[in-house]
């Protein structure tokens, strides 16, 4: 009975120069992942961008100044003078719009962060993909690869019976034309596995022609998992939280900008350190001043009406692309947990499949063998034999990906 431990043998014989578990590339691919640096980065900035918001709270300290010289000399005075001023101002009340905007600041940080989870997330399934795709073409490979052997040992047989006149050079050309096609599949496959291994070494940034052993595979034991409730997801999806707060920032957005048109107040203490002007004597004096200061929007031409507007636009907005996520959302689970059962199902069957087919095939070679069976019935079985062979590790490919993809889309 032909298993998939001959497949798996195989596979180890492949030219290679590392091994690789399925969670060591994972971990790989998303310590290199230019997406999740890039998310990084930008969590990152949003944090310094809330740090700047943070520093309105603080009062302003700040100086300037001046020295000047003349061409002229106006009596015994100087030529030369000074002017220094020193100045510290606190905001005292800017309408609510410091306060608001800090915590839109602080939100936008959250969002980005959670970003960088939902990318994470996103680069995790393609690494998956990755694996599970090179895994699969290395069982195609290996069964293409077998699959000659078998019509190769048939032709070896037809050949030497041709030779002794027992079989019709008819039957003989079948084979070899069975042994043609099957070297060209191999062939074509052979490029499929290259291509799929360069997408592997692509994602974790290694050169395209890097061997690899798989240590973990698509033929190894993945248990169905429990489905997951809407509500379990949106809890846990990192999207679905960012959405949640950029909903939240975008109402701090209209206090921003109700702010903005309301009256504010200041506070501040300057100085003058400078000399006397003609400077006659080079002495300096001190100087200063409590300044406070008023602002009153009084008309703006409906200005102050239309940005709030548009400002709650945009609020409704944030809440339109929630409804539409927990919508995309349902439709992802339901559609992710159909491939998931639906792949199972067909697993299980290519498994009795295969079994079956290997029994054919080695009961019509035998009887091939005894006189009892045609060419033609040998050469059905084995083709039967890869068909059924090749869906099964499509059916275990299309379960690796879709469990995979049920763990993507329920953020677990």
């Amino acid at each position: 009975m032909r298993k998939y431990s001959f497949l798996c043998a195989m596979l180890f014989s492949l030219s290679a120069s590392a091994q690789v578990s399925i969670d060591e590339y994972r971990q790989e691919v998303l310590s290199r992942s230019l997406e999740v640096h890039g998310a990084m980065i930008e969590s990152e900035r949003a944090f310094a961008q809330s740090q700047v918001e943070r520093t309105e709270f603080f009062p302003d300290v700040s100086a300037s100044g001046s020295f000047t010289t003349a061409f002229r000399r106006d009596g015994d005075a100087d030529l030369w003078g000074f002017n220094v001023k020193p100045r510290i101002e606190q905001m005292i009340y800017a309408g609510g719009k410091v306060r608001a905007a800090y915590r839109q600041s602080v939100l936008r940080y959250a969002m980005a962060e959670q970003d960088r989870e939902q990318t994470m997330l996103d680069v995790r399934f393609a690494a998956d993909d990755a694996y599970w795709g090179v895994s699969a073409m290395q069982l195609y490979l290996a069964a293409t690869e077998e699959y000659v052997k078998i019509i190769r040992s048939l032709y070896d047989v037809v050949q030497e019976r041709y030779g002794e006149g027992y079989v019709a050079h008819g039957d003989l050309l079948q084979v070899e034309a069975r042994l043609s096609d099957a070297e060209f599949s191999r062939i074509a496959i052979k490029k499929s596995y290259d291509d799929a291994l360069h997408r592997f070494n692509n994602l974790r940034r290694e050169p395209d022609t890097l061997g690899v052993v798989l240590t973990s595979s698509i033929v190894d034991s993945m248990a169905m998992p429990s489905r997951v409730t809407l509500g379990e997801i949106l809890e846990r999806r990192p999207d679905v939280k960012s959405a949640e707060q950029g909903v939240i920032a975008a109402e701090y957005g209209v206090k921003v900008t109700q702010a903005t048109y309301n009256p504010s107040l200041s506070a501040g203490v300057s100085g003058s350190w400078q000399t006397y002007s003609p400077n006659h004597s080079a002495k300096t004096y001190l100087d200063g001043a409590l300044v406070v200061g008023l602002s009153v929007p009084i008309f703006h031409w409906g200005k102050r009406r239309h940005a709030v507007a548009a400002a709650r636009r945009n609020v409704e907005l944030q809440e339109v692309h929630l409804e539409e996520l927990h919508e995309d959302i349902s439709l992802q689970e339901a559609d992710g947990w159909s491939a998931l059962v639906s792949s199972y199902s067909q697993m299980q069957s290519s498994l009795r499949n295969v079994d079956i087919a290997s029994r054919n095939l080695a009961i019509s070679t035998y009887s091939y063998q005894e006189g009892q069976a045609t060419v033609l019935d040998v050469l059905q079985a084995q083709i039967s034999w890869i068909q059924i062979y090749t869906n099964a590790i499509t059916a275990r490919y299309n379960y690796a990906v879709a469990w995979s993809a049920y763990n993507r889309i329920t953020a677990q």
